[in-house]
């Protein structure tokens, strides 16, 4: 079906936009904030922003969408979202409009999340759906490696141009999208991100609070080298965006191969395994970065330190479901709302470590790393799971 292909491939490439869009602003940044002669803290704040205004304005799309269509909002989220990079590459040098364009973005990021979602929940079957969610997945992932590496390459010619270019991209591709999208007939229902998940305090009472917990960390950790890493490597090798981009394409594509590749090996019963291992993984990466003496060198620690994060973001997703009980919903809804919360604290509480104690930061982001394993163990050894409350009826196979 050719209106299906169009349409899913054109869903894909918002998605794609969406989450370079998040990428392209990573080598930019800091680069930005060093030149303006900015606070260094600014580079966490600007980060926090985004994320803070984007989590809480998820509920609100929600609902939203399923009352003005999904066509409508998809449209208008590419409007907004390009005027967000407008805004950025016209104002580098004015500190509150750059605050201005992040909250901007952050909402419009919302509301293409939310429709797209729910565009592709009301075109698919409960058959097709997985498959379609997982292409969608896909393209979320291109985004976050092409999105630094773009940064970096286009910011080698000039600061704003990756945000013009941008803007003038997702305008395209908006036009397009008012073109061959048709408004689906109504299916499913948006995805409502509420800040907390209804029953979701029920699900506190078993040992998987511990995968929540460990879900937060996952995602601090992440936000926080994300967003210290460049002003770190400014001081230590007086990094480059343009060097960067090619070192976060370079763990972009380990994340990858390991969510695409390695993943598949685990055997069911052996997650806390494999968890284990990839915090110790982690926080190997996190220490060898505050010796840093040469590009390669970083690229190697930062690599490693990808390799053990995707793997322990991977296989926790999917022990989570396995741990929920047949309460998906809920728990993806948590653990979205843990991973917003690591988004939200980690790059604030990390660049202001760093304005304190520069490298030194990185021995506690691998003290943290180590020490997350307990909420590991802890869940290992609690007997309160969800997963055998089932009914007898359940477990016996027909």
């Amino acid at each position: 079906n050719s209106f299906m292909k169009k349409t899913i491939l054109l869903l894909m490439s918002v998605q794609f936009f969406v989450y370079l869009g998040f990428g392209l602003i990573i080598p930019i940044l800091p680069e930005v904030i060093v030149q303006q002669g900015y606070a260094d803290i600014h580079v966490g704040g600007l980060i926090t922003i985004y994320a803070l205004s984007s989590f809480f304005t998820a509920p609100l799309w929600g609902r939203l969408s399923d009352r003005t269509g999904r066509k409508k909002l998809i449209l208008v989220g590419l409007a907004g979202f390009a005027l967000s990079f407008f805004l950025f590459s016209l104002f580098l040098d004015n500190l509150a409009l750059l605050y201005m364009s992040r909250v901007i973005g952050g909402l419009f990021s919302g509301a293409l999340y939310t429709a797209v979602t729910g565009y592709v929940a009301d075109i698919t079957t409960d058959e097709e759906r997985n498959k379609y969610m997982g292409l969608l997945g896909m393209s979320i992932g291109l985004g976050f490696i092409f999105g630094p590496a773009i940064g970096g390459l286009l910011g080698a010619v000039s600061m704003s141009l990756p945000f013009t270019a941008s803007a003038v991209l997702v305008l395209l591709l908006m036009v397009y999208a008012s073109i061959v999208l048709k408004e689906p007939v109504r299916r499913g229902e948006a995805v409502k991100r509420k800040l907390v998940p209804e029953g979701a305090t029920a699900l506190w009472q078993y040992r998987i609070r511990y995968l929540f917990l460990f879900s937060f960390m996952v995602t601090f950790l992440l936000a926080g080298l994300e967003s210290t890493f460049q002003l770190f490597q400014i001081d230590q090798i007086e990094i480059t965006p343009l060097q960067l981009g090619y070192l976060f394409m370079a763990s972009g594509f380990v994340d990858a191969a390991i969510q695409g590749g390695v993943v598949r090996r685990v055997k069911n019963g052996t997650e806390t395994k494999w968890i284990i291992g990839a915090q110790i993984v982690t926080a190997l990466g996190l220490v060898l970065l505050p010796f840093t003496t040469s590009l390669v060198f970083a690229g190697v620690a930062l690599s490693i330190f990808t390799a053990g994060n995707a793997l322990a973001r991977t296989v926790l997703v999917s022990l989570t479901s396995k741990e929920a009980g047949g309460k998906y919903g809920t728990a993806a809804g948590m653990t979205y709302s843990m991973d917003n919360l690591g988004r939200i604290i980690g790059p604030l509480f990390f660049t202001w470590l760093l304005t304190m104690q520069s490298g030194a930061i990185y021995y506690l982001s691998g003290a943290l790393a180590i020490l997350s394993i307990v909420l590991i163990i802890l869940f290992r050894v609690s007997k309160k799971s969800l997963r055998y409350t089932k009914t007898q009826a359940e477990q016996t196979p027909a």
